[in-house]
């Protein structure tokens, strides 16, 4: 074998080697998210309610760093896994799209534990159940966050056909209904953050759905990508 031919498949190996590390960062990011924000709702106390307030109420008050942090390293991460989740995809024809979507999302928990939210329901004691009007640091968390809650059910809705066209029929009707879950939940979640007496008591809940279903069908998709990538090199 040449010099070139030995640099050629260092090369390669070394790309192999990164793009594997770069899924894994996919696959893990949603599963740690989700534990942590479960863990804080869990144990905040001082009127925290997981059924009824938002997981970015958790960015305010003593111990909202936590929150915050959990928003950024998730994002982070997930920015770092949709390098892998690219080059895994673009290898199989499913285009550009859905990394891209998939990066606005993972921008918009990066921007919405940069700018924390403001009080919601009731949360912090003592706060309007929807304060008005909002602040500034209020409107720029909820721009960031639309993408959260839009651009991964997009995402899901794109890779549902290239699934469906590459023949895996379980995995298009997988992502189709991940899209479907996360939109009817986001929209419950919206109209029972805006008091809507019935819905009120259950808008964390609706929330936690949403951003459960979206995320884990990122790790769903990323351990996929692993396992065909290493029977791949296996066979």
């Amino acid at each position: 074998m040449s010099v070139s031919s030995r640099s050629g498949a260092r090369t390669a190996a070394t790309g192999r080697r990164a793009e594997r590390r770069l899924l894994v960062c996919a696959a893990l990011a949603p599963p740690l998210f989700i534990l942590a924000f479960l863990v804080e709702g869990a144990t905040r106390g001082a009127g925290y309610d997981p059924l009824r307030h938002p997981v970015s109420a958790l960015a305010l008050g003593e111990y909202g760093w936590t929150q915050r942090a959990n928003f950024v390293l998730c994002g982070l991460l997930l920015l770092a896994g949709i390098a892998g989740l690219r080059t895994a995809l673009r290898r199989r024809g499913a285009g550009a799209w859905a990394p891209l979507l998939l990066a606005m999302a993972a921008v918009g928990l990066v921007g919405a534990g940069i700018f924390a939210a403001d009080p919601l329901s009731g949360y912090p004691l003592g706060t309007a159940p929807v304060p008005s009007p909002a602040t500034a640091t209020g409107t720029w968390h909820s721009l960031f966050s639309t993408p959260v809650f839009t651009a991964l059910p997009a995402a899901c809705c794109v890779l549902a056909r290239h699934f469906a066209t590459a023949g895996r029929r379980g995995w298009a009707a997988y992502s189709l209904a991940t899209a479907a879950v996360a939109l009817t939940c986001f929209v419950l979640a919206s109209v029972a953050f805006d008091q809507n007496a019935t819905l009120v008591p259950y808008g964390g809940l609706f929330q936690r759905l949403t951003i459960a279903v979206s995320l884990l069908w990122i790790t769903a998709v990323s351990v996929d990508l692993l396992r065909r990538r290493d029977h791949q090199r296996g066979s």
